[in-house]
């Protein structure tokens, strides 16, 4: 039977999914109570209601009163009023956005010890609103940020439950914050450590909740340079868990433990790492992966607990640290402040309809023997804006990889990525589908970030 090519574009991107203003009718009747706790968590955090909580919104404002609320409810001696630890930072239009952390502290019992701490910190705020017009009328497609990062909230809302019951074994003081403003250059935790908390001395460690709701990468530890750090999670791994970290040397993307890092205080950072998902709208509570959460939790506990508990505190290692090498490294494009461009547009989806889609050709001889499916091929855009280093990640077939890696190797350069106001190489993945039908053959393509 005679076959014919035809082209579609899988978009999705900026799909608006339904979410209701607070959901909790998605537990299942079989949940712990621990993933029922962390899916309300999650639910309400990421809920219409919130609007994306912004830095400097009424839903980043109302995200800090809820979390108020559990922290106090848990036991926690709150270490700031029910409004939050206030600040302000000065914008380049003028005005004043006004944000806030949350933070509460479980005692040690430890006399010789209680008066040093481990800081367990998760970022509350998210990116907030895109106001669109369609049809004539106004469109809010609202990013929700459920893994990124009602999720860590969640987390450490219920790892504070249990260290709360479990108080009698921590030597050292565990202090929880929720921190505000994280999205624009991890002001909340910059404010905690040098404005908000005036023990900053006795700060022995950091653990840093991030993006903890599932995703391909796994269930991650970056220990970010510090050998202690990484020989405790070594040490805690030697324990029975029903799931255990991969240390990971590279950084997944930044995270406020950096902030913590210049103060020369040693940090772990517990994360499920990158997702397709990530700073779009349909980072929804339904995408979550709840019972590897509890999973993860048990032994970020066990973690915590060990930390609070050796004799001294972790050495700080000397190497240099993440932001120094920021220029050395070949960025996710998703990292960057600004994503590098193809022909004026950031969105990849325009290079792929663009360029892709244009001059790709279907192999003949993939055709005639029915050959189909999905490429996933990496490349990276140098600070030059020139495509670099074009490979298969994932093969179907010698003729389409070959293809794929054609059609994207030729693309014309790119203007460059940007990150702190300075030129960085970046890169991205692409899944690339060929799929053939008995009256039709089409290939698409999507997006893989």
């Amino acid at each position: 039977m005679m076959r014919k090519i035809e082209f579609a574009v899988v978009a999705f991107l900026f799909a608006l999914p339904m979410v209701a203003q607070y959901r909790t009718d998605y537990a299942d009747l079989d949940d712990s109570e621990t993933v029922r706790s962390m899916k309300e968590y999650v639910s309400y955090l990421s809920s219409s209601a919130l609007k994306g909580r912004k830095a400097g919104s009424e839903g980043e404002k109302d995200a800090a009163k809820y979390i108020y609320r559990q922290m106090e409810s848990i036991g926690l001696e709150m270490l700031c009023p029910e409004e939050g630890d206030v600040f302000g930072m000065k914008r380049e239009n003028g005005d004043t956005l006004i944000s806030r952390n949350v933070a509460g502290i479980i005692q040690g019992y430890d006399r010789s010890l209680n008066d040093h701490y481990i800081v367990i910190g998760a970022r509350m705020d998210n990116l907030g609103v895109n106001v669109m017009e369609v049809d004539g009328r106004r469109v809010d497609q609202i990013y929700y940020g459920a893994n990124g990062n009602a999720s860590g909230v969640a987390m450490m809302l219920e790892l504070a439950k249990r260290v709360k019951t479990n108080s009698i074994l921590f030597r050292r003081s565990v202090i929880f914050v929720a921190f505000g403003a994280s999205r624009q250059g991890f002001a909340g935790s910059w404010y905690f450590l040098n404005k908000g908390f005036r023990d900053i001395g006795n700060v022995d460690a950091m653990v840093n909740l991030d993006i903890v709701g599932g995703a391909s990468d796994g269930f991650l530890a970056y220990t970010a340079s510090n050998q202690d750090i990484g020989n405790l999670v070594d040490r805690v791994s030697g324990s029975l868990h029903p799931v255990l970290p991969v240390k990971v040397t590279e950084e997944p993307y930044p995270s406020d433990y950096r902030s913590f890092y210049a103060k020369g205080i040693p940090s772990v950072w517990f994360t499920t790492g990158k997702y397709v998902e990530h700073d779009t709208c349909r980072d929804v509570p339904d995408l979550l992966e709840y019972e590897d959460m509890e999973a993860e939790l048990e032994y970020i506990y066990d973690y915590t607990r060990a930390l609070s508990n050796i004799p001294s505190a972790p050495s700080f290692s000397s190497k240099p640290q993440p932001k120094q090498e920021e220029d050395r490294k070949v960025h996710a494009f998703f990292e960057c402040d600004v994503s590098p461009s193809f022909l004026g547009h950031h969105d990849p989806r325009w290079f792929l309809q663009n360029w892709v889609y244009k001059y790709m050709r279907y192999p003949q001889e993939a055709v005639e023997n029915g050959i189909q499916g999905k490429v996933t091929v990496y490349f990276e855009v140098n600070r030059k804006g020139q495509v670099k280093n074009v490979k298969v990640l994932k093969s179907v077939d010698p003729l389409l990889d070959a293809e794929a890696v054609r059609v994207v190797a030729a693309s014309p350069d790119w203007k460059p990525a940007r990150l702190g106001g300075k030129k960085v190489d970046s890169s991205m993945e692409l899944i690339i589908e060929f799929r053939l039908e008995a009256a039709s053959a089409r290939h698409g393509i999507k997006l893989k970030r």
